[in-house]
């Protein structure tokens, strides 16, 4: 604060202020020389007693520097996208499930609703004509679904993350259809369900 009270910085303030006409004489001659050499930057404490500001270091480091993006920034199932391949992308649709009794359905015991968010499941049925169960190659990540035949190709982002490893997957002949069963896996379900 010593730099902000000396006499130099306040005369400058002050003729930075001012709003004289330029014509006045009764200028002092010593303000108006000051004034000349000093600007809005010249404000304020010498550059020279100002600590410099150190650099924020970031919790974010990357362990490979010529690496152009890291791992968590590639979305999941990627590289399945193949633009090039012929195959088409078969009907399917998905369907959120959730376990309902009658002490929900006609007492509202719980606190089920109709929304996303009480769903504990989800039914996703591919329509595969002209396939058997053999040749179906199935691929379930945490949010992405890869489905493979001969004649189809289904790259299908997931709208909430499942438990990759707690579904089920049945083929239905008669229907030429695959039911994929999977179990959603979000962080706030033990809040929600409760």
């Amino acid at each position: 604060m010593d730099g902000l009270s000396s006499m130099q910085t306040l005369e400058a303030l002050s003729s930075l202020l001012s709003t004289r006409d330029e014509n006045d004489d009764d200028e002092d001659p010593k303000i108006v020389q000051a004034s000349a050499k000093l600007g809005p930057g010249n404000i304020g404490p010498p550059a020279s007693s100002v600590k410099p500001i150190k650099e924020a270091t970031s919790t974010y480091d990357k362990q490979n520097s010529k690496a152009i993006w890291d791992e968590d920034e590639v979305p999941e199932g990627a590289q399945f996208d193949d633009l090039t391949d012929p195959r088409p992308e078969p009907e399917y649709e998905i369907i959120l499930k959730q376990s309902v009794g009658t002490e929900d359905l006609f007492l509202g015991m719980s606190r089920k609703d109709p929304s996303s968010m009480c769903c504990e499941g989800m039914l996703v049925r591919v329509k595969l004509p002209g396939t058997k169960a053999s040749e179906v190659v199935l691929d379930v990540k945490e949010t992405f679904l890869d489905l493979r035949t001969p004649t189809h190709k289904l790259g299908l982002h997931l709208p909430h993350p499942v438990h990759r490893q707690e579904g089920k997957a049945r083929f239905i002949t008669e229907k030429e259809e695959l039911e994929i069963t999977l179990l959603l896996n979000r962080p706030m379900d033990c809040i929600n369900r409760a």
